[in-house]
């Protein structure tokens, strides 16, 4: 049986236009005014499928999946040229950190330059400062790391931001970051991501770690780097705890997992 996820639902299939998300964090919701699967950030390039009544089925290009958006959180596709990769930024009026700031972005956003001034890339948004910025092209090496800039993000479930994470989410920002294609949902990165490892191998770092709902990062032997409900946000916290508080609840660790 097909996954909705991430199967187009022929129902909604009648258009086929490249677009992209032109606002900020925008909620990917199950059906128009219905609940939020997850979310789309500024500069991600989607397909829409079909528009009704001010919505869009769309399907993102980063992991295929697919939900409804505002038919104002759209725009015409530009030539993407960088990418966001401090945790956050802002796009600002001029190139000046002083001015007004239009926006704010997350990491991972991904922009349109329109010309460089004064240490700024100009976009569509607003100025953006260099330093926060890297070619879109660029990959990141360490997984780990890339989480680490979402410490103390609220917990959000279905979010994809700085300003709003869940576990998948957490994993996702941090393997596309480097490179590593990834699904959106913590059951699709089980089932897809990296090698499957033997019950009882040490945990390493970039490790994942799998229960039924949850993934957790390894930061190092002895801890993991995971957005969870129990802190209501990403958080730092020792392997033995998670297991242990986890297993009351949800039962005990499904796979253990390690990035290529």
């Amino acid at each position: 049986m097909s996954d909705p996820r991430t199967t187009p639902d022929p129902a909604r299939s009648g258009l086929n236009e490249a677009a992209q998300i032109t606002r900020g964090v925008v909620n990917l919701l199950r059906k128009p005014n219905g609940a939020r699967d997850r979310q789309l950030l500024m500069g991600a390039d989607v397909t829409v499928m079909w528009r009704e009544d001010g919505w869009a089925y769309v399907q993102a290009a980063a992991d295929g999946y697919c939900g409804y958006v505002g038919v104002a959180s759209l725009g015409k596709p530009q030539e993407i040229t960088h990418k966001v990769t401090a945790a956050s930024s802002h796009g600002y009026q001029n190139a000046n950190f002083k001015a007004i700031d239009r926006c704010a972005i997350s990491h991972g956003s991904r922009l349109a330059s329109l010309g460089e001034k004064d240490g700024f890339i100009q976009t569509s948004h607003g100025f953006v400062h260099k330093r926060h910025l890297s070619k879109v092209d660029a990959v990141q090496e360490d997984p780990a790391s890339i989480a680490a800039l979402y410490l103390d993000t609220p917990y959000l479930w279905g979010g994809n931001s700085r300003w709003g994470i869940d576990c998948s989410g957490l994993v996702q920002a941090a393997c596309l970051a480097c490179g590593i294609p990834c699904a959106g949902d913590s059951d699709m990165q089980e089932a897809t991501l990296g090698e499957l490892l033997p019950d009882g191998s040490i945990p390493q770092r970039n490790d994942l770690l799998f229960w039924k709902g949850h993934v957790a990062l390894v930061w190092d032997e002895e801890t993991v780097i995971h957005a969870n409900a129990h802190a209501m946000s990403t958080v730092l916290e020792p392997i033995e705890d998670v297991i242990a508080r986890i297993e009351r609840t949800d039962g005990p660790v499904t796979a253990h997992r390690r990035l290529p």
